[in-house]
């Protein structure tokens, strides 16, 4: 974004990534409004919690809308920039009855979203895709131009509305870019996501759960370089292009867990289940293209994120306990 102020919409302002791309908006000198229907698979009071800093701004507006049923139009008129980050996450729910969730939430919400904007005079619309969409790609680093073959039904959902922003811009002109976020981590992370689950398991003295052999290898990317890169996407002249957002390296879950019980210093236990189906072997991201064409470069490394993680972490046990002595 330039230093211009904009009114920018943000959808999934509650979640995890989508809260902190508003305080990041926030901090540039934007009009944000914010768009969530708090309707995800873990607790409101987190994602209210989320929120409690860009609530105190004075240019932060918040709408509890479904995208699917509301009128969007409102609330999106006047919008230099839409960033679509609300979705249904995670590989392993979205198999079997919950799977008209994920279509209902990651298709049809979108689809929803785009015939809303397709008549509005909006500068750029950011879709935020996912690293699923590649499946068990067979080139690592895998680039943009790989054939998208995913192995979960949510990887088929985050595809599908990927798709369907693109042939917004090829029919009627809507400018939108899509960003693959690839395993992204930090403070506030989802309750159901591997290092948050990690960290439970380690300070209550549980078994940390690792699916397969644990030398299965990801790429994570730091909330904060997620964010720079959506942004960045939302001004290049890159309208219909996709764009990987990894971290830069690729690690084994064993090396993570590894990392981790250094940090915490505390010597994690480990019990071994079968790996989850949807879940790919690899993942790891090419990411010249965000490099040339967005000027955008992860800077965060896995030790100081996961540090980070570890100490917001820490401190909302702690926030939790004095509420709960209170």
């Amino acid at each position: 974004m330039t230093t211009q102020s904009r009114r920018v919409v943000v959808t999934g302002a509650a979640g995890f990534i989508g809260s902190h791309l508003c305080e990041r908006l926030l901090a540039l000198g934007h009009q944000v409004v914010g768009i969530d229907s708090f309707t995800d698979f873990y607790e409101r009071a987190r994602k209210e919690e989320n929120l409690e800093d860009s609530r105190g701004h004075a240019n932060f507006t918040f709408e509890e809308l479904d995208l699917v049923d509301a009128d969007l139009r409102p609330v999106l008129r006047g919008a230099n920039v839409v960033y679509h980050l609300a979705g249904q996450p995670g590989v392993r729910p979205s198999w079997g009855e919950q799977f008209g969730r994920y279509v209902r939430d990651n298709v049809l919400a979108t689809q929803r979203l785009l015939e809303a904007l397709k008549d509005m005079p909006v500068e750029r619309l950011v879709f935020a895709g996912s690293s699923s969409v590649y499946g068990d790609a067979e080139m690592f680093p895998t680039k943009e131009s790989a054939l998208p073959q995913p192995v979960s039904p949510y990887g088929v959902t985050k595809l599908a509305a990927e798709h369907l922003a693109l042939l917004y811009t090829k029919n009627f002109g809507l400018p939108a870019v899509s960003v693959r976020y690839f395993t992204v981590y930090g403070p506030r992370q989802r309750p159901d996501m591997a290092f948050a689950r990690f960290m439970e398991a380690l300070v209550a003295g549980d078994a940390i759960e690792v699916f397969g052999d644990g030398e299965q290898t990801r790429e994570f990317t730091y909330v904060s370089d997620a964010v720079e890169g959506t942004i960045k996407a939302a001004t290049a002249d890159v309208v219909g292009q996709v764009f990987n957002l990894g971290g830069g390296s690729r690690v084994t879950v064993n090396r993570v867990l590894a990392t981790l019980e250094d940090i915490s210093g505390i010597k994690a236990r480990r019990k071994t289940l079968p790996a989850a189906p949807g879940d790919p072997r690899h993942t790891g991201a090419s990411i010249n293209l965000a490099r040339e064409r967005l000027g955008w470069e992860p800077r965060v490394s896995l030790r100081e994120g996961l540090t980070k993680q570890w100490e917001w972490f820490q401190a909302a046990r702690r926030r939790q306990g004095i509420a709960e002595a209170g």
